[in-house]
């Protein structure tokens, strides 16, 4: 004889499967993954070859919302990046990049980009409208987005979203022109940013 009720071991497969099947909610909140976020920067180096570096310390939120019917989304963005933890692979190069010369970290410790405009097409996201602030100077920025993806995730039981942007930039209108043209003025900024839902 067949049981009608569902057995305890059942329970967390079908919790599973609920979390795979429930699309996103009208108004998602996501926890940025420090330890999958990176911002990145890459510069020409007197004209000998591109240069890059990192910064390994990357906080924040970012909301993504439902569109009417399922149609297009909308959301926002919060990254905080820790100026301190620039890492170019040379101590040497992140204690001058550290100092007052470049992002004077003492007095500005924190880089933020915030955006209200995240711009889908279908379920892909393609740009990120949004103000970028260093040393207490604030610019719009436009992120092209060359990856995005969201996933429940086995590994905390919960949704998660992932992408990959990048722009370029002059350094110069940042404060941190130091030895233009040599070194080059542009300067290409990349994130690879994983979040997962709160």
């Amino acid at each position: 004889m067949l049981r009608s009720h569902v057995s305890l071991w059942q329970l967390p497969l079908i919790a599973l499967l609920i979390a795979v099947s429930t699309p996103l909610l009208a108004a998602d909140r996501y926890r940025i993954d420090s330890e999958h976020t990176f911002s990145s920067f890459e510069y020409l180096h007197w004209g000998l070859a591109r240069q890059s570096g990192r910064f390994d310390k990357n906080s924040g939120s970012i909301q993504i919302e439902a569109g009417q019917n399922g149609g297009a989304k909308s959301g926002s963005i919060d990254l905080s990046i820790d100026a301190a933890s620039v890492n170019t692979g040379s101590d040497l190069f992140d204690k001058t990049l550290r100092s007052a010369s470049f992002f004077d970290v003492a007095s500005f410790p924190t880089i933020r980009f915030q955006s209200d405009k995240l711009l889908f097409e279908g379920e892909q996201l393609r740009q990120v409208e949004g103000q970028l602030s260093i040393k207490g100077i604030t610019r719009p920025v436009t992120l092209q987005i060359t990856h995005f993806h969201c996933r429940f995730m086995l590994l905390y039981l919960k949704q998660a979203c992932g992408a990959n942007g990048e722009a370029t930039v002059k350094r110069s209108d940042f404060d941190l022109g130091r030895y233009v043209p040599f070194v080059s003025d542009d300067i290409t900024l990349r994130f690879s940013i994983e979040a997962i839902r709160e």
